[in-house]
Protein backbone atom coordinates (compact mmCIF):
# COMPACT_ATOMS: atom_id res chain seq x y z
CA UNK A 1 0.00 0.00 0.00
CA UNK A 2 3.14 2.56 0.70
CA UNK A 3 6.06 0.20 -0.66
CA UNK A 4 8.21 3.56 -1.26
CA UNK A 5 8.15 4.37 2.56
CA UNK A 6 9.19 0.91 3.60
CA UNK A 7 13.05 1.89 3.82
CA UNK A 8 13.75 4.98 5.92
CA UNK A 9 16.53 7.08 4.01
CA UNK A 10 19.70 7.54 5.69
CA UNK A 11 19.22 4.55 8.15
CA UNK A 12 21.66 1.88 6.88
CA UNK A 13 24.51 1.13 9.45
CA UNK A 14 26.88 -1.20 9.38
CA UNK A 15 29.58 -3.02 11.72
CA UNK A 16 31.56 -4.82 9.16
CA UNK A 17 29.48 -7.89 9.28
CA UNK A 18 26.46 -7.28 9.95
CA UNK A 19 24.23 -4.51 8.46
CA UNK A 20 20.93 -2.79 9.69
CA UNK A 21 17.97 -0.22 8.02
CA UNK A 22 15.54 1.63 9.11
CA UNK A 23 12.30 0.09 7.81
CA UNK A 24 8.31 1.75 8.66
CA UNK A 25 5.01 -0.59 7.89
CA UNK A 26 3.60 -0.16 4.34
CA UNK A 27 -0.09 0.05 5.86
CA UNK A 28 -1.93 2.37 7.81
CA UNK A 29 -2.82 0.59 10.66
CA UNK A 30 -0.70 -1.02 13.16
CA UNK A 31 -0.56 -4.95 13.09
CA UNK A 32 1.06 -7.15 15.48
CA UNK A 33 4.51 -8.74 14.89
CA UNK A 34 2.74 -12.05 14.60
CA UNK A 35 1.55 -10.76 11.79
CA UNK A 36 5.20 -10.21 9.88
CA UNK A 37 5.09 -13.05 7.68
CA UNK A 38 8.96 -12.12 5.57
CA UNK A 39 11.43 -10.38 5.65
CA UNK A 40 14.51 -10.07 3.47
CA UNK A 41 17.53 -7.87 2.96
CA UNK A 42 19.81 -7.12 0.99
CA UNK A 43 22.39 -4.84 0.07
CA UNK A 44 24.17 -4.17 -3.50
CA UNK A 45 22.16 -7.49 -4.59
CA UNK A 46 23.66 -9.88 -1.57
CA UNK A 47 20.38 -11.03 0.43
CA UNK A 48 21.39 -11.44 3.98
CA UNK A 49 20.94 -15.35 4.66
CA UNK A 50 17.36 -15.72 6.07
CA UNK A 51 18.22 -17.36 9.34
CA UNK A 52 20.76 -14.45 10.19
CA UNK A 53 17.86 -11.81 10.35
CA UNK A 54 17.11 -10.12 13.49
CA UNK A 55 13.87 -7.60 14.02
CA UNK A 56 14.56 -4.73 16.41
CA UNK A 57 10.62 -3.25 17.27
CA UNK A 58 9.27 -1.80 20.64
CA UNK A 59 12.93 -2.40 22.21
CA UNK A 60 13.10 -5.89 21.52
CA UNK A 61 15.21 -7.70 19.43
CA UNK A 62 14.26 -11.24 17.71
CA UNK A 63 15.12 -13.17 14.91
CA UNK A 64 12.68 -13.07 12.41
CA UNK A 65 11.16 -17.13 12.61
CA UNK A 66 9.80 -15.82 16.73
CA UNK A 67 7.81 -13.07 15.29
CA UNK A 68 5.37 -15.50 14.49
CA UNK A 69 4.63 -16.13 18.46
CA UNK A 70 5.03 -12.30 18.79
CA UNK A 71 1.21 -11.50 19.16
CA UNK A 72 1.38 -8.96 22.47
CA UNK A 73 3.80 -6.74 20.40
CA UNK A 74 2.79 -4.17 17.83
CA UNK A 75 3.83 -2.36 15.33
CA UNK A 76 2.23 0.98 14.63
CA UNK A 77 2.28 3.25 11.75
CA UNK A 78 4.43 5.94 13.07
CA UNK A 79 7.11 3.47 14.97
CA UNK A 80 10.70 2.52 12.70
CA UNK A 81 11.54 -1.25 13.24
CA UNK A 82 15.05 -2.03 12.46
CA UNK A 83 15.71 -5.22 10.18
CA UNK A 84 19.25 -6.51 10.89
CA UNK A 85 21.26 -9.28 8.82
CA UNK A 86 24.49 -10.68 8.67
CA UNK A 87 26.02 -8.83 5.42
CA UNK A 88 29.46 -7.49 5.74
CA UNK A 89 28.84 -4.14 4.29
CA UNK A 90 31.98 -1.21 4.10
CA UNK A 91 30.90 2.03 5.70
CA UNK A 92 30.17 4.85 3.59
CA UNK A 93 30.45 4.93 -0.24
CA UNK A 94 26.74 4.61 -2.06
CA UNK A 95 24.80 0.89 -1.25
CA UNK A 96 21.34 -0.36 -2.81
CA UNK A 97 19.04 -1.64 0.04
CA UNK A 98 16.29 -3.73 -0.79
CA UNK A 99 13.67 -4.77 1.81
CA UNK A 100 10.86 -7.24 1.29
CA UNK A 101 8.40 -7.59 3.70
CA UNK A 102 5.39 -9.90 3.62
CA UNK A 103 2.44 -9.18 6.29
CA UNK A 104 -0.80 -10.42 7.11
CA UNK A 105 -3.39 -7.99 7.79
CA UNK A 106 -5.73 -9.75 10.74
CA UNK A 107 -8.90 -7.57 10.13
CA UNK A 108 -9.65 -8.26 6.48
CA UNK A 109 -10.83 -11.41 5.95
CA UNK A 110 -10.98 -12.05 2.21
CA UNK A 111 -12.29 -16.08 2.21
CA UNK A 112 -12.77 -19.04 4.97
CA UNK A 113 -10.33 -18.15 7.62
CA UNK A 114 -7.95 -16.22 5.55
CA UNK A 115 -6.88 -13.09 6.06
CA UNK A 116 -5.49 -10.13 3.28
CA UNK A 117 -1.51 -10.96 2.95
CA UNK A 118 0.42 -7.95 1.54
CA UNK A 119 3.62 -8.16 -0.44
CA UNK A 120 5.77 -4.95 -0.84
CA UNK A 121 9.15 -4.25 -1.78
CA UNK A 122 11.26 -0.94 -1.40
CA UNK A 123 14.78 0.07 -2.73
CA UNK A 124 16.20 2.88 -1.54
CA UNK A 125 20.25 3.96 -2.19
CA UNK A 126 22.21 5.70 0.41
CA UNK A 127 25.34 5.44 1.90
CA UNK A 128 26.35 3.56 5.28
CA UNK A 129 27.54 4.72 8.71
CA UNK A 130 29.78 2.67 11.01
CA UNK A 131 27.21 1.10 13.32
CA UNK A 132 29.49 3.03 16.25
CA UNK A 133 28.94 6.35 14.90
CA UNK A 134 25.35 5.66 14.85
CA UNK A 135 25.47 4.71 18.19
CA UNK A 136 27.37 8.35 19.58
Amino acid sequence: MIPDRIIEQGTLTTDGEHAAVEVRIPWYRAIPASCISEVSLAVDGVPAPADSLTWTMNGETHPIAELAQRSDDWWFPLDSAVVTGALPVEPGGEHRVDVELKLYIPYIVIGDDEVLRIEEHDTKTMAASSAKEAVS
